[in-house]
């Protein structure tokens, strides 16, 4: 595993971002793990968060795209201070972009907030987590209505490796459905080779028990193709 991958696992760790209990996700999957970016709450933690997304998507998408768009509400800020890292680090410097979640009727009138998405501009989502690949649905569309924009991937800070709606990986199958490329800071069986019975100060995170209980869980959601 990369260096930087296990110092962004510890991240997570440090900012209460990743944690391991009884949940339910938004697709109302009951999992014992998850990822809750609204935990990154200081501007030094939105700076390194940012640095870490940057570097995933410069490795997969290079610099050849004109904007970032973070769907409301976590997208906001995610699109935000990584369009700031990826100049910052990589002189990429590229608009960000946002919808809002009712059209504004005065001022600067619209459904979108930063940069405006024009014909023919390659854009890149940026996102917090992806369980099953429905937010996408949402998403896609309202990038598309605003002109002939090319979509040309999504990036992620966790792929939980997860069945979508079908039997796939959720991220393969929207790269297949909407025909872009996905990708992720880590994958869940990072985070696992990572911390499973490896302290991490001074502490075991994920233990034997917690290990059986997460590969319970992928027994019932895992991808199956």
């Amino acid at each position: 595993m990369e260096r930087y991958k296990e110092e962004f696992i510890h991240f997570m760790i440090d900012c209460q971002v990743l944690k391991f209990g009884d949940f339910t996700t938004k697709s109302g999957r009951k999992t014992p793990f998850f990822v809750n970016t609204g935990f990154y709450r200081t501007g030094s933690q939105l700076r390194k968060l940012g640095q870490y997304y940057a570097r995933a998507i410069k490795d997969a998408f290079g610099s050849e795209f004109d904007i970032l768009f973070g769907p409301a509400y976590k997208g906001i800020p995610l699109s935000v201070t990584t369009s700031i890292a990826l100049e910052e680090q990589y002189g990429i410097d590229v608009g960000y972009c946002s919808n809002r979640k009712e059209a504004k009727d005065h001022g600067e009138k619209g459904i979108l907030l930063g940069s405006p998405i024009a014909d023919g501009d390659k854009v890149v989502i940026i996102e917090d987590v992806t369980t099953a690949g429905t937010s996408i649905k949402e998403t896609f569309p309202i990038i598309k209505a605003q002109g002939d924009a090319d979509v040309l991937g999504l990036v992620v800070s966790v792929d939980r490796m997860e069945r979508g709606q079908g039997e796939k990986n959720a991220l393969e199958e929207i790269a297949q459905t909407y025909g872009m490329k996905t990708t992720a800071i880590v994958t869940m069986e990072e985070v696992v080779e990572c911390l499973w019975n490896k302290p991490y100060k001074g502490q075991v995170i994920i233990d034997d028990e917690l290990k059986a209980a997460i590969d319970a869980y992928y027994e019932q959601y895992g991808a199956r193709a």
